[in-house]
């Protein structure tokens, strides 16, 4: 038995081989075991929260395969043994290689889960899906890459020259694409961000309209005369944007004039009215209401009231409604609105004597 157990085979005795499969073994275990129960705990808090993080997560533990947990633990294993320095060398680079690949299975398949997050909402439309689709693509492509460059310099393949020639190349085209590639990543930005969404009234600078499509490069949007606007992406996000759809509530502030005859008690009274007027109205907050300012004509009366919905149509309705109440209050009332005059004054010179 013991001449068995002191058997040499490849420079190691057989008890030696035992006990290097054994700690594979055991390692295989430990490993298999710890997957499986990393993956239920990031599996339970993915199905408690509505983030993609985890999620991606767990798709990355998930493409963790048995093969690669298989060949960490027959490498553990070789530790006990004693291996020519050639072969221990080519151990050490499969490991890396394998080990490499996997990172790169494993990112891949979260890149995926977080780009099917972003392209299932249901707020996106087909242009930033397909942007998303394209983001997603060129994350893969850059990952794929760089695992490709690092396997090449473990197995010996001088890749500096490559690297060179593809950073040129790489600067190259870019210079070439910096406009296209800033309304990418603009465009990018706008679905992450969201500082508008399809739909949302926005005015940009002396122009304003419905947003109709945000695509890889521009964004297109309908104006109030009927045309379709185009901006960059990269344009439009470093403007100042004004997003109407976004407001909550509507202020309101108009001004009316009546004339200068008339009378104190009246003028003490307008303001009330003015409150009682608004009141009436539902979707209104009243703010206040002021003799403002003697003007040339007139004598003039600021009122500030809220609108509950900011919807344009609705507050023009409400308007509408205001000012025909008030009409009719100052009727019954005897005021009269002011509109311009000018007084002459006509001085007749006396006759030359």
């Amino acid at each position: 038995m013991d001449a068995l157990l002191n058997t040499n085979i490849l420079g190691n005795e057989l008890v030696r081989w035992i006990l290097a499969l054994g700690v594979a073994a055991l390692a295989l275990i430990v490993f298999s075991v710890l997957r499986r129960w990393i993956r239920l705990r990031v599996k339970t808090l993915a199905e408690r929260t509505a983030t993609v993080w985890d999620d991606a997560l767990s798709e990355a533990l998930a493409s963790v395969h048995g093969l690669t947990l298989t060949v960490i633990a027959l490498w553990i294993g070789s530790r006990f043994l004693t291996l020519e320095p050639t072969l221990d060398s080519r151990l050490n680079t499969g490991l890396t290689i394998i080990v490499i690949g996997q990172i790169a299975l494993a990112v891949n398949h979260a890149l995926q889960r977080v780009g099917r997050f972003y392209r299932d909402l249901s707020d996106l439309d087909g242009g930033r899906r397909t942007t998303l689709s394209a983001f997603t693509f060129l994350g893969r492509l850059v990952l794929f890459s760089l695992a490709i460059l690092l396997i090449l310099e473990n197995l010996g393949v001088d890749i500096t020259a490559l690297l060179a020639g593809i950073g040129i190349g790489a600067v190259a085209i870019g210079l070439a694409l910096q406009n296209i590639l800033s309304d990418l990543f603009a465009s990018l930005s706008i679905i992450l961000d969201k500082p508008f969404e399809i739909g949302d009234f926005v005015v940009v600078d002396d122009l304003s309209g419905t947003i109709e499509n945000i695509g890889l490069r521009t964004t297109r949007v309908r104006s109030l005369s009927g045309e379709q606007l185009v901006f960059a992406n990269n344009d439009l996000l470093t403007s100042r944007i004004r997003n109407y759809k976004r407001m909550k509530e509507r202020r309101v502030v108009f001004t009316l004039g009546v004339t200068y005859d008339t009378p104190s008690s009246s003028l003490k009274e307008i303001p009330e009215v003015l409150k009682e007027i608004i009141e009436m109205e539902s979707l209104v907050r009243f703010d206040r209401a002021h003799f403002k300012a003697f003007s040339a004509s007139s004598l003039d009366f600021e009122v500030v009231y809220w609108m509950l919905d900011p919807d344009y149509a609705t507050f023009m309705d409400t308007q509408q409604r205001v000012n025909l109440a008030i009409v009719d209050a100052f009727s019954q009332r005897n005021i009269e609105f002011a509109f311009p005059t000018q007084t002459v004054f006509v001085q007749h010179a006396a006759p030359a004597s």
